[in-house]
């Protein structure tokens, strides 16, 4: 049985994790610098990972290619199904007028767009990422930034940034029951470990969006405006007849 080799660089830890890494710098380097197309660059990341985990960490071809097989599998069914639905459904709403109303209705809660970005990408936008996961928050997110006039690099910059509070338990915890069966350990442990270390993140997050959205002022504008908000004296209720 293949044992894995944790160190098979020079015997350091470090520089083994660095050229480990160098498939995810690959794909990154084709589609931002040069710009291209998502399959090629993912073809890219895909040999780099094979040569580095053939010639330097030795694992065999059986091995390999069931990972490769697994890894694609696990791309299509559930991440890019996910997602195809969850722009399907974005398609209905509009279709039927139904995303005039989500529109109405985040728009209805402040006429600052800081505030509705908030909203939608950081509250909205967790939940969905708890229930859905794999990618739907931040297209769904996306889209009703849209919708509500942002646009579009800054939306999906926006969706992207949101959704990092709440990615590590996204689809109902499918990340700690992945990593606890990765690694063998208590799934319960991983979870607290990783909430604690989630809730330093996401207090933070939405600093990131509103400097995202509007800068430094916009920071110390939208804290005025809910601060406001949250002094709006309620409507009175009408007795009951």
């Amino acid at each position: 049985m293949y044992q894995q080799i944790l160190a098979p660089i020079g015997g350091s830890l470090a520089l083994s994790a660095a050229v480990a890494s160098s498939p995810l710098i690959v794909l990154l380097v084709s589609l931002g610098v040069l710009r291209l197309r998502a399959d090629v660059a993912a073809a890219c990341g895909l040999l780099a990972a094979v040569l580095i985990a053939a010639f330097a960490y030795r694992l065999p071809a059986t091995p390999l290619l069931s990972g490769i097989a697994q890894g694609a599998a696990f791309g299509i069914f559930p991440i890019a199904w996910i997602m195809v639905n969850a722009v399907w459904v974005n398609r209905l709403l509009d279709a039927s007028g139904l995303l005039s109303v989500v529109r109405r209705t985040f728009t209805s809660l402040s006429d600052d767009r800081r505030v509705q970005a908030l909203v939608v990408a950081f509250y909205f936008g967790a939940l969905l990422e708890a229930t859905a996961g794999f990618g739907a928050p931040v297209v769904v997110v996306a889209a009703i930034l849209l919708a509500l006039g942002l646009a579009p690099i800054r939306a999906a910059t926006v969706a992207m940034f949101a959704d990092a509070g709440g990615a590590a338990f996204g689809s109902m915890g499918t990340p700690i029951a992945a990593l606890a069966k990765a690694a063998s350990l208590p799934a319960e442990e991983l979870g607290r470990m990783t909430g604690r270390q989630s809730a330093v993140v996401a207090l933070f997050v939405p600093f990131v969006i509103l400097l995202v959205l509007d800068g430094r002022r916009g920071v110390h504008r939208t804290i005025s405006t809910l601060h406001r908000v949250r002094r709006r004296p309620h409507c009175a209720r009408s007795p009951p007849t």
